[in-house]
């Protein structure tokens, strides 16, 4: 199967990108810093704010699997799962809409403190490295 690329002027793509602008403009935890474990960004928070936080995630994740329902995901979910270790029982992968061209998701990890929780937002699809400046640029973090 050939990959589909998403051409840098896409309505969807763009649509996602503003998307991205709106979550992080909504995000109630503290700034953003890069992740270059797994090429991402990430921000920890206080477990005070997790309605809030989770109230911003709605905004752009629509989709949800944990350790338990990560069978059932599709494949470009499921390759995010493995490439970051896999899904502990109390961590979540949220993405938009998954495909395989270009898609944003969202890994929740609880800290098992009851006090801090971090998410680490990155892009996913062959188009990905189309975006991967403008993602940062959104997020005001650099490499």
């Amino acid at each position: 199967m050939v990959p589909i690329v998403v051409d840098r002027d896409s309505p969807s793509a763009q649509s996602l990108m503003q998307s991205l602008v709106g979550f992080r403009r909504k995000w109630p935890g503290g700034g953003f810093s890069w992740d270059g474990r797994f090429d991402c960004v990430a921000s920890s928070f206080s477990a005070t704010l997790e309605s809030e936080a989770r109230a911003a995630l709605a905004l752009l994740f629509r989709f949800q699997w944990t350790a338990r329902t990560l069978r059932t995901a599709p494949e470009v979910v499921q390759d995010v799962a493995t490439q970051v270790g896999g899904l502990r029982q109390d961590q979540v992968l949220v993405a938009s809409e998954p495909n395989d061209s270009l898609m944003a998701y969202g890994l929740w990890w609880p800290w098992g403190d009851d006090v801090t929780i971090s998410l680490r937002v990155g892009m996913a699809g062959h188009s990905a490295q189309l975006y991967f400046e403008q993602f940062r640029d959104i997020f005001g973090v650099t490499l």
